[in-house]
């Protein structure tokens, strides 16, 4: 019998590190033969701490939300009298989570320990790095990669063979094969799980790509703010150079590979490939120009190769098993699988992989399991800040390059914010085109001013003080935007602003015409009424923070609008849903 704790960021966040010593103590207390390990996050992080108990015969027994005081009635009930405690058991509900998926990227997380290489190796680990060195030429792993279809899983949905096989051919021997693990978009955290669950698998990819391109090192350029995963990367990386997967003559052969971490300051810029390498090399994060492209000269103006995480992740699997085998996954154009964040106002928030092509309505109400509060659903953020918007009347567009790009909105690495019926599209608008403005490295006079002339005009309409226009502005500006800047950060920069425009016009209308937010979001358009349901308790005018509300006991108040500082206190706290807000 084994216990396994998750353990990945989420996990950890939730307590269950503190969930993992109770485990500990309780089979030490009883003299227990039973192992306790730890797992990545498997994907059900509205879950964590999530426990998985495995008996002899490996079945599983999944307990959720285990706090250190549930931990004594699972000791009993399951690891000493062999009975399942159903007061913690994962729901059959939760259970579709994970069955409507098909994982190829996150095929371990949350099965092995990512810090023991041996399990990894004992379901094949490594098994595909040796067949592509071994037995495989590089124009065969090429190729191989080339019938699978894989794009790149970063936001730009390059062929990876293309990229491989740029690198390959371009002249020189000194090359590098570089990951970018700089997943920076808010709301997402697809990478940061991999790095976390399965490092095996990204060091893995690094080595078939750097085989098939000919170069002799790579470099993981990660986040400093994922202190776990760049902890586990180097426990996974130590225990390949021990085992002989990293170094000198891989296998036997003649091929040598060894792989570094360059822990990144946390700029947004830097995930756009020639700002990563400017920082690589020591120089401020800010891109540059291309041609050349980094196959021609790249890192150290060699020839370098650029994937992210989850596009490596898949490269082990599509050896192991064929191209043909990855695409038969997904749409003609779209092949394989694509991990997806799932935040928001969703019911089940978490990772989720998924064919391409699936509806976006399967993912967000088949395993997202709909709206929190079973509100209405108003539109998803795809792409982070570089994204778009798409609307509740496009629900049925599949998931892939394609149709997402036709939607005004991107793929890009897998973020997917979810908003309901209380959400302002304006101010979400404001939000992401401030983050993009704060990010910008200020290289380009339109994205540098130009971001903050538009995220000025979205503070003035969410407060009130918009203008006839001020939406054309908007629109002018975008464009100006997107044909000026030097990167693509700064070309999509205005995607947000200009797909909200486009599917919610009326906001902007009602925020900069009626003054009004249709959202009932924006603080200083909003008006707090009371209403004839008031019994009069006076809690609320003892809450108010400025005394803007008058009346006698057990008779209807009142709210001085000229006072009223619109922070809602007076409606958290009334019990008799009195008090509304328009």
């Amino acid at each position: 019998m084994k216990v396994i704790v998750g353990q990945g960021s989420c996990g950890v966040a939730s307590g269950a590190k503190k969930t993992a010593a109770e485990f500990e103590k309780k089979i030490r207390e009883k003299g227990l033969n039973i192992e306790v390990s730890k797992a990545g996050c498997v994907g059900n992080c509205y879950l964590e701490p999530i426990v998985d108990i495995y008996d002899d015969n490996g079945g599983l027994t999944r307990y959720v939300k285990v706090q250190p005081g549930q931990v004594a009635d699972i000791v009993e009930t399951h690891l000493i009298g062999g009975e399942v405690a159903v007061d913690h058991e994962i729901s059959e509900i939760d259970k579709t989570f994970l069955g409507k998926q098909k994982r190829i990227v996150l095929r371990n997380c949350g099965m092995i320990n990512p810090e023991n290489i041996d399990e990894y190796i004992a379901i094949g680990g490594y098994e595909a790095t040796k067949k592509a060195i071994t037995s495989m030429t590089p124009d065969e792993v090429i190729e191989e990669i080339k019938n699978s279809g894989l794009r790149g899983r970063g936001g730009a949905g390059f062929p990876t063979w293309f990229k491989w096989n740029a690198a390959k051919t371009a002249p020189g021997t000194e090359k590098y094969m570089v990951c970018n693990a700089d997943e920076g978009d808010p709301g997402a955290f697809m990478d940061r799980s991999v790095l976390e669950g399965d490092p095996h698998s990204l060091i893995e990819g690094m080595v078939i790509g750097g085989y098939a391109m000919g170069a002799s090192e790579g470099v993981i350029y990660v986040r400093a703010e994922y202190p776990l995963a760049i902890h586990r990367l180097e426990t996974a990386m130590n225990q390949a150079r021990e085992r002989g997967f990293l170094g000198k003559n891989l296998f036997g052969s003649d091929f040598s590979f060894d792989i570094r971490i360059k822990a990144g300051a946390g700029a947004f810029v830097c995930g756009e490939e020639t700002a990563l390498i400017a920082s690589l090399e020591g120089e401020r994060g800010m891109p540059r120009l291309k041609p050349p492209f980094p196959a021609q000269k790249g890192f150290w103006q060699k020839p370098t190769n650029i994937n992210n995480v989850e596009t490596l992740a898949n490269v082990a699997w599509i050896i192991a098993n064929g191209g043909d085998a990855f695409g038969n996954y997904g749409t003609s154009k779209s092949k394989g699988t694509k991990v997806f964040a799932l935040a928001g106002k969703i019911k089940k928030g978490g990772l989720v992989e998924v064919p391409m092509g699936l509806p976006l309505k399967e993912v967000i109400y088949g395993i997202g399991d709909g709206i929190k509060n079973d509100k209405a659903f108003k539109a998803v953020q795809m792409g982070g800040p570089s994204g778009g918007c798409i609307p509740a009347s496009l629900i049925d567009t599949p998931v892939d390059y394609e149709n997402i790009t036709k939607t005004g909105a991107i793929v890009g690495s897998g973020g997917m914010i979810v908003m309901d019926e209380t959400t302002c599209m304006v101010d979400m608008a404001r939000y992401f085109l401030d983050f993009t403005r704060k990010e910008s490295c200020g290289k380009c006079n339109y994205c540098r001013i130009g971001t903050k002339r538009m995220l000025e005009i979205l503070e003035r309409i969410t407060v009130g003080k918009g203008k006839d226009g001020d939406i054309e502005l908007l629109e002018e500006l975008a464009s100006k935007i997107k044909d000026g800047s030097m990167c693509g950060l700064g070309q999509t920069a205005p995607n947000p602003v200009l797909t909200t425009i486009k599917y919610f016009r009326n906001e902007y209308e009602d925020h900069i015409y009626k003054k009004k937010c249709t959202a009932h979001s924006c603080r200083e358009l909003l008006t707090f009424t009371i209403t004839d349901k008031c019994s009069g308790c006076t809690l609320c005018a003892r809450k108010c923070p400025v005394h803007a509300i008058k009346g006698e006991l057990k008779k209807q108040h009142e709210i001085d609008q000229s006072i009223c500082i619109k922070c809602g206190k007076c409606e958290e706290t009334c019990r008799f849903d009195a008090i509304i807000r328009d």
